[in-house]
């Protein structure tokens, strides 16, 4: 069965500076299970974009292979895209950028994509400072595959196979804040008044900006033990209706206070304790943040909101000291200068 999405929109909808719609920045209809935290991502990234009435065609969204990979066909229908190999998104874009540094650069990836395969390439695109957004979507299962234990998996849980996480986790945060990050925060999926501004704040920022969004899976966190929660004995959110064995669940939301702590039930009966940062709390801190991440996690709770922001950054193209001009801009003189030039250089290094 195929469904097509509707062009129908209420002619009176609000627009941006541009003239747009919120449905402007929309894309293809999803096809994520029902209530999957990713379609929630989707939507605050299209409302941060319409917000901040960014052109369609001045960005670029790159991504990898997972369910997360599959989320920007679900927006900026209108926008250039790059669906890499597994693990491989940093590396693409890098290239992209160099190309082309006048685009706006958004990276949808998800645990295993970032924390597995890929984490070496995420170590390397933190610490050479890309001036992107680079978004997570955690749910520290691997849904494409049938729901194996991520990296990102707390250690003592397991998952809906039974298969006990051994190993600590991979708190990518952490390490985005110990590889020199300049924008580093942390959401919940069903949070969107924290999660638009946060998005908005990163696709704004001048160097590398890193999210990481918790975001639970619905058909392989339906077990007594899932990632990032505790046993919990609670009722279980009515099922509305059963498509292939995948139960229709409805979109996990919250609006937790800030410097609040929050109790969210998952689709298992579950719980998961989230813990909303202080409007006032002090973002210039790398090692403040990393100790308050740490110390909450040891509680059993996920901090959330911005943990670091250095708006004084430098970014790859500030330390490489590139070209003004995207290299797909310059033309075959300034490329290739000739032998004379060429050899000035060599001689340079004599």
């Amino acid at each position: 069965m195929s469904y097509q999405k509707s062009s129908f929109y209420h002619p009176r909808l609000p627009v941006n500076d541009l003239g747009l719609t919120y449905r402007d920045y929309e894309g293809a209809l999803s096809t994520l299970c029902a209530g999957c935290g990713h379609d929630a991502i989707t939507s605050a990234i299209v409302q941060a974009c319409f917000e901040l009435s960014l052109p369609p065609h001045q960005v670029a969204k790159m991504s990898g292979i997972g369910c997360s990979s599959k989320a920007p066909n679900y927006f900026l229908n209108k926008s250039h895209g790059f669906n890499s190999v597994h693990g491989r998104m940093p590396s693409v874009t890098t290239g992209a950028n160099l190309a082309n540094r006048d685009l706006t650069y958004l990276a949808m990836s998800g645990d295993g994509d970032s924390a597995s395969i890929g984490l070496g390439q995420f170590a390397h695109v933190v610490r050479r400072q890309l001036n992107m957004l680079y978004v997570v979507a955690n749910n520290g299962v691997y849904g494409l595959t049938k729901g194996q234990l991520a990296a990102t998996a707390d250690k003592g849980v397991t998952n809906k196979g039974g298969e006990l996480s051994l190993f600590s986790d991979i708190d990518l945060c952490v390490m985005a804040l110990q590889l020199g990050a300049t924008f580093v925060a942390r959401s919940f999926s069903g949070d969107k008044k924290q999660l638009v501004p946060l998005i908005k704040a990163a696709m704004s920022h001048q160097g590398f900006a890193f999210i990481d969004i918790v975001s639970p899976c619905v058909t392989f966190n339906n077990h007594a033990s899932s990632t990032r929660s505790y046993d919990y004995v609670h009722e279980h959110i009515t099922t509305a209706a059963v498509t292939d064995f995948i139960p229709v669940k409805t979109e996990i939301t919250s609006d937790c206070q800030a410097g609040v702590c929050e109790d969210i039930c998952l689709h298992d009966g579950s719980l998961m304790r989230i813990h909303k940062l202080q409007a006032d709390y002090d973002t210039k801190n790398a090692m403040k943040a990393i100790n308050d991440i740490e110390s909450h996690k040891q509680k059993g709770e996920i901090l959330t909101g911005l943990f670091y922001l250095d708006p004084n950054g430098e970014s790859f193209h500030d330390v490489n000291n590139s070209s003004d001009t995207p290299l797909n801009q310059l033309k075959q003189e300034v490329l290739c200068p000739g032998n004379r030039v060429l050899s000035s250089i060599n001689d340079s290094f004599r």
